[in-house]
């Protein structure tokens, strides 16, 4: 039985009563069937990338948005759609992980050294995910990963803390690849968030079928001093709809996406709105970037781009809009922690195999106490994540704490990028050790918003 059969909802039957009820534990499940699966062999890392892919995403491009599928559109019901509860509080500070939740880390653990590490370099170079890498992580679950299971999803509680740490060991392979497979999942879970009875109706389907579609959230936007909670993309209300203009940057394969969630102001508060690709006025051009290349960054262009009054997401007055940026933040901020925990690996052994005057380069304390601040900022870094990812999983008010992740990853991760480079001297600028490709990527964590979400 595949893998992508066990995650259908009619497929299940090869997972016990157990694994049903409890999401991580399905999840699990899975991941585990595709560790002991011949996928990983037939995913063709090695396979040359499409040259007219390899053109089009490093030189650049402007094209019409991908034609996209036909979601069959469902109206009329605006109610609230199904939510997922808050997860149950301990009353205990306890950030060990439980016993499912290790599992989870450890089998994605493998499936980012076994498959998205070996991957990393050649999309860095070709700015594009290996198209056997991507089905690969549909088959796992990801895009399901924070759907409610009466829509279809794995998630019987809200599923922030998976999310972190998901995304967390996925950016130990490569931080590009990781976002660029966690997009399609990052609209789901949006949609499973805020959305009403009749657009998860329209749009969810796609996502817990068998062909899921690309997708993005576009929040970012390519102006001096952006602010993200005051967005210059603007939507106008228009008959019994809204006409959108402006431009976003950083979206997550934005050549191939059916569906994107644009961020606009709206009678002068930001929301959340559901474009689908098709929709005329939408643009796409390349826009290849320093760090994070494997995720395909383009920019999109919105020309009077009309949509329905049912395609605002959540709420009007930017409440929905902001949990989307908190969580956002939070989904990289667990990307930055799986990157610098990576830098950490890999400078670890090669200071303490790497010679100069006759002994290990690791007895030099100058040497020594840098990895060392490495371990410690991580484990800071790593430590705010979790409490923030464990009180949005409770909904409760994280805004305090996501606020100190976010700083405390963009400030550290940058350094620990930065460390690892000159722990390797000249190594460390050069293409063969993956430590110069870690640092741009950590990076882009004080500037990228949204593309992913938790």
């Amino acid at each position: 039985m595949s893998l992508i059969n066990i995650l259908k909802p009619g497929g299940r039957n090869g997972l016990s009563s157990r694994e049903r009820r409890d999401p991580i534990g399905f999840t699990v499940a899975a991941l585990n069937r595709l560790a002991q699966s011949d996928l990983i062999d037939r995913v063709g890392l090695r396979k040359q990338t499409e040259q007219a892919v390899f053109t089009v995403t490093r030189n650049g491009f402007k094209t019409a948005t991908a034609a996209g599928r036909q979601f069959k559109k469902v109206s009329g019901n605006t109610l609230a759609g199904t939510r997922a509860p808050a997860a149950k509080a301990s009353g205990l500070f306890d950030l060990t992980p439980t016993d499912d939740e290790q599992m989870l880390v450890d089998v994605v653990t493998e499936f980012a050294t076994e498959v998205v590490r070996p991957a990393a370099a050649e999309a860095n170079e070709t700015c594009a995910a290996p198209e056997g890498l991507l089905k690969a992580s549909l088959e796992i679950g990801l895009p399901i990963l924070g759907v409610p299971e009466s829509l279809g999803g794995i998630s019987e509680e809200r599923s922030a803390t998976a999310g972190v740490l998901v995304a967390e060991a996925l950016a130990r392979g490569d931080m590009g690849l990781a976002v660029a497979a966690l997009a399609p999942g990052s609209v789901a879970t949006a949609l499973g968030l805020w959305g009403t009875v009749a657009q998860q109706q329209t749009y969810l389907p796609a996502f817990t079928g068998d062909d899921v579609p690309a997708a993005a959230l576009a929040l970012t936007e390519p102006s001096v001093l952006f602010d993200v909670l005051a967005p210059a993309t603007t939507a106008e209300r228009a008959g019994d709809g809204f006409v959108l203009n402006g431009v976003k940057s950083a979206v997550v394969r934005g050549a191939e996406a059916e569906l994107f969630v644009v961020g606009a102001s709206l009678d002068g508060k930001p929301a959340l709105f559901l474009v689908e690709s098709s929709t005329e006025g939408l643009e796409v051009e390349g826009d290849p970037s320093m760090g994070v290349r494997a995720a395909s960054l383009t920019r999109l262009e919105l020309n009077d781009v009309k949509v329905d009054a049912d395609a605002l997401l959540g709420d009007a007055d930017g409440e929905a809009y902001t949990e989307c940026v908190r969580l956002a933040r939070l989904a990289w901020c667990a990307l930055a922690v799986g990157t610098g925990q990576a830098v950490l690996d890999y400078v670890t052994p090669y200071v303490n195999e790497r010679e100069a005057f006759g002994e290990p380069i690791s007895h030099r304390q100058a040497v020594a106490f840098m990895v060392a601040d490495i371990a410690i900022e991580l484990q800071s870094m790593r430590l705010l994540t979790y409490k923030a990812a464990a009180r949005a999983a409770q909904g409760k008010d994280f805004s305090r704490e996501v606020a100190l992740a976010r700083k405390l990853c963009a400030d550290k991760g940058m350094r620990i990028g930065l460390d690892g480079v000159q722990l390797l001297g000249g190594h460390g600028f050069v293409k063969e050790h993956p430590v110069e490709r870690w640092y741009r990527d950590l990076r882009a964590i004080g500037i990228m918003e949204g593309a992913v979400l938790v």
